[in-house]
């Protein structure tokens, strides 16, 4: 199997030559067989190149740039798709290349074959013979009858918590009965005191009126005793 590299030779984008030396390079340190193909400089390599990417793969003018990368006549993919496979150690796989011994690719791939042996193996151990039947009343006997324990045993922790429960709430309403009646009390006896100090305010307002009253009539008095004085002294003389 020949890798092939569609390059061109004398493009004048930067990206694209930059690309192209990263595809590159990195197919020499792996030191995978590949062949360049120009298309710079080869209208048939152009044109082989353009009609053997996938539709689906070529950009909305219908003209992949390169560089692309072919197994023979397999397409594998452009640059994003390489770098993705390289960043995920999966360039061997991205290539249709089987990885070399000693590889990180070739390890990963030992290790998930080990494991899905190895899954097998356990399924295999865990299920020995499903051939022999065993009656349905004795494969479900024990586990109906811890069923129904386990059922008696919610049943009573329910009582037992709603029991708990109804204790603490009337518990809470005791202790709520006895703080309301001090309350209660408290809040007589500030009633009493202040039903006690607004009579004697009466009381005092009562005796001042009282007393402004009884010296107003004990002027008046005076004020006529003496206007019977003056009558009799006018009289006298």
């Amino acid at each position: 199997m020949v890798i092939k590299v569609f390059l061109a030779s004398s493009s004048g984008s930067t990206a694209i030559k930059k690309k192209q030396q990263d595809v590159v390079g990195f197919l020499e340190a792996l030191k995978v067989d590949y062949t360049q193909l120009d298309i710079a400089c080869n209208e048939e390599n152009r044109m082989w190149m353009r009609q053997n990417v996938p539709t689906e793969k070529k950009p909305t003018n219908g003209i992949p740039l390169p560089p692309q990368i072919f197994n023979e006549e397999s397409y594998c993919g452009d640059y994003d798709t390489f770098f993705e496979a390289k960043e995920d150690n999966l360039v061997y796989t991205f290539l249709g290349l089987p990885p070399p011994p000693g590889s990180k690719e070739a390890a990963d791939k030992e290790h998930i074959v080990e494991n899905g042996t190895h899954a097998e193996e356990t399924n295999a151990e865990e299920n020995p013979d499903d051939s022999t039947e065993v009656p349905v009343e004795e494969r479900n006997g024990d586990a109906h009858g811890e069923e129904e324990q386990e059922a008696c045993e919610e049943e009573e922790g329910e009582g037992g918590e709603e029991e708990e429960e109804v204790a603490d709430d009337e518990a809470m309403e005791g202790e709520t009965a006895g703080d309301e009646e001090p309350a209660e009390e408290e809040e007589a006896e500030e009633a009493e005191e202040e039903t006690d100090e607004e009579a004697r305010a009466a009381e005092e307002e009562q005796e001042e009126a009282d007393d402004d009253r009884e010296e107003e009539e004990g002027e008046v008095q005076e004020e006529e005793e003496e206007d019977v004085e003056e009558t009799q002294e006018e009289e006298a003389e």
